[in-house]
């Protein structure tokens, strides 16, 4: 049965050297950020296809993941942990990059499309759900969609970059009262006032 509350935080991207300072690597960024933060090792696990960690946050065990597949194929380490954890969907958080939203900015919310992310496509075909939490790390968008790929892919510029780095401290602030359910609040502070 779910709680109100977040047992799994899942940072989108792809594995290797090569694309660690990449956009489509924030979700990476956020994780290890955290893992960082709390002193937690990541450490590789075949069946769960991923490298994990465990930490208490807010007085809350949580489980941290980043998927060893690509992100194409995310949704295979999800699924996997979360049924070997029992955690439900909604007791999901992924962290990803954003296209739609300018970099330097954070926005929380749950269910959804995937906007065409790959690896929300493939998370939600894999858990066979929509109901999971999203913490979207916004990159910007290159302006036109033939660019998509080689724009996500690469690193940010320095000013860029630097405001991503921004959003990915803010996202981590977040995430203490994210996990224990707080998530109007949460998303009042990182949404701004409503106009």
């Amino acid at each position: 049965m779910a709680d109100d509350r977040i047992r799994l935080i899942v940072g989108l991207g792809n594995p290797g050297p090569q694309y660690e300072l990449t956009r489509h690597n924030v979700g990476f960024w956020l994780a290890d950020r955290l893992a960082a933060q709390e002193g937690c090792a990541f450490r590789a696990d075949s069946k769960l296809h991923g490298t994990l960690c465990r930490l208490t946050l807010s007085g809350r065990d949580v489980r941290v993941l980043k998927p060893s597949t690509f992100m194409n194929r995310s949704g295979q380490s999800v699924a996997a942990t979360a049924r070997y954890f029992s955690i439900a969907p909604e007791e999901i958080l992924i962290a990803h990059d954003e296209l739609d939203l300018p970099p330097g900015s954070v926005r929380l919310k749950q269910g959804g499309g995937h906007a065409g992310h790959n690896g929300l496509r493939d998370t939600i075909q894999q858990l066979g759900s929509r109901d999971f939490w999203r913490l979207r790390i916004g990159i910007g968008h290159p302006g036109d969609k033939s660019q998509v790929v080689g724009y996500v892919l690469n690193r940010p510029t320095r000013d860029e970059g630097a405001l991503i780095v921004d959003a990915v401290d803010e996202a981590e602030r977040s995430l203490a009262e994210i996990v224990t359910g707080g998530f109007q609040r949460a998303m009042n502070r990182l949404h701004g006032p409503a106009r």
